[in-house]
Formats: structure tokens, sequence, C-alpha cells
């Protein structure tokens, strides 16, 4: 190379900006303060709030608006999952920077967070949350390990088929000090391969607690207590039958590890108390 024409190198700098393809990458951000680097976010979002009344909406969960991501000029794209491999794809074909995360449990929410604080540059606020939340987490172990009894857990994510609780789900229960009624399927990671085909699996299981969150829609706990032989569940006859909105624990992020956490260990301590 000619002392005419040197190569000029820049100085490496965080992403400034960013298309979020997820909730979880975007509450992330709010909380790190980086929520000025987001130019697009997915049309499902809900936490926080202020990011649907800010922030461009750009995708759903299976499906993405490729040009309107193009325009937005993102030097990174963030995705989640296998389920957004083909939106990945696309973009990655489109000479856009995409990176997919694949969290599956507690432990990798945690990473998550701490690489994603690191990418932006906010490493030192990302080991912050994950401080307070290591650290809840402890303290709400430490209960359960100190209580003798424990109540048996069923999680729906679905009603029709009956879908149980993905892994992140089923450690917080536990967490929160239950048990949950289906950890072998749990550690499956699609939906369809967490299918209960006979109902009469969960009356053989009994559990103490129903969880139901329906993703995109509400739950309805009367219909549950009248399915075929449900009436001989100890949860149905104790009317131990509990909502948790899917924004809070559906999301591998931080809100199962917070809001979704605080409410199923309310429940269960609840539960605790009457026994």
């Amino acid at each position: 190379m000619s002392a005419s024409n040197p190569l000029v190198v820049s100085n490496p700098a965080p992403p400034e900006r960013i298309v979020c393809l997820t909730e979880e990458s975007t509450e992330t951000l709010y909380l790190l303060g980086e929520q000025d680097r987001i130019v697009g976010i997915s049309g499902f979002t809900v936490r926080p709030a202020i990011a649907r009344k800010e922030k461009p909406k750009v995708s759903a969960f299976l499906s993405a608006k490729t040009e309107k991501i193009i325009d937005l000029k993102p030097d990174l794209v963030i995705g989640f999952s296998d389920l957004q491999a083909d939106i990945a794809a696309e973009l990655v074909r489109r000479g856009l920077n995409v990176m997919i995360f694949n969290q599956r449990s507690i432990s990798e929410i945690l990473n998550m967070i701490l690489m994603l604080s690191s990418i932006v540059g906010a490493e030192e606020k990302g080991r912050e949350l994950l401080g307070q939340y290591s650290q809840r987490i402890t303290e709400l172990q430490s209960i359960a390990s100190n209580t003798a009894v424990k109540p048996k857990v069923y999680f729906e994510e679905w009603d029709d088929p009956l879908i149980s609780g993905i892994r992140w789900v089923s450690e917080v229960v536990q967490v929160a000090g239950g048990i949950d009624c289906f950890p072998e399927l749990s550690v499956e990671s699609l939906g369809k391969n967490r299918i209960i085909a006979n109902n009469d699996e969960v009356i053989e299981r009994n559990p103490d607690i129903i969880l139901g969150s329906w993703c995109g829609k509400k739950f309805r706990p009367e219909k549950v207590a009248a399915r075929e032989g449900w009436h001989e569940i100890k949860a149905v006859q104790n009317q131990e039958l509990h909502e948790i909105k899917s924004v809070n624990i559906l999301q591998p992020g931080p809100a199962a590890l917070t809001d979704g956490l605080e409410q199923i260990h309310a429940i269960v301590k609840s539960w605790g108390d009457k026994q």
C-alpha cells in the first residue's frame, strides 16, 4: 500500500443503531440505560411500556419487515432462538450484522444480559443487574431449601393442546419454592415437544397449584377447572388456579427473573401459609 493511500483504522465502538426483534433485548437495553441505541423493536414488546411509544415496530415473532429494518440502517440486529433463524438469514444476506441469542435457562438468561451489556459498553451496569438478580435468587433458594412441604406446580403455557412450561419457567418455579410437575418436558425448547397428549397425566400428577400463562390470550381458570376429571386435582379443589401474565414469564429476560419470579413466589408462599 502506498504512503499516499494509508490504511485508516477507526477506533472500535459499540453499536449505535440496534434493532431488537424480541422484547427481552429491548427491556435489557432500557435497564442498562442504553435505550437511545434502539432504533426498532418487536410489535409484541410490552416491557417497558415507553418503548412502544418511542420506537418503530419492525417485526412480529416469526416475521419481520425486512425493508423497514434495512431503511433504519442498524449496525446490529438482535434476535432470539432458532424460531427467528429465517429472519436472521435474510437480514444477513442483505448485509446486516445479526446476533441471535438462544437462552433457555436462568443461567443462560443471566449470561445473555452480561453479554449484551458488554456489547454496548455497559458491562459494569450489567454486572450490577446480575448481582441484584442473583442475590434475590439465592435468597429464595435458601427459603425453599428450609421449607418442609413444597407444592407440586403445573404450569400451562397453552390450553389446546396442553403445553407445559419451558426450562426457565420450570427453574423459576423451583426457585420460588415449588416442584415442577413435568420437569422432563421442560428441557424441550419447542412447544410441540412439550405437549401433554393425555389430560389424565395432569390428573395423575395431582398438582397443588396450577399456573396458567396462555401466550396471547387470557387464562381462564373456570375452563381449566371444568375439564373432565380435573375436579379430582387438589389445585382445583382448593381453588389454587392462578394466571401469570405471559409478558412476565414467557420472555427469557429480566421480567422472568423479577416480576414473574416474585409472583410465583407469592403464590407458593400463600399456599404454604394455608398448610
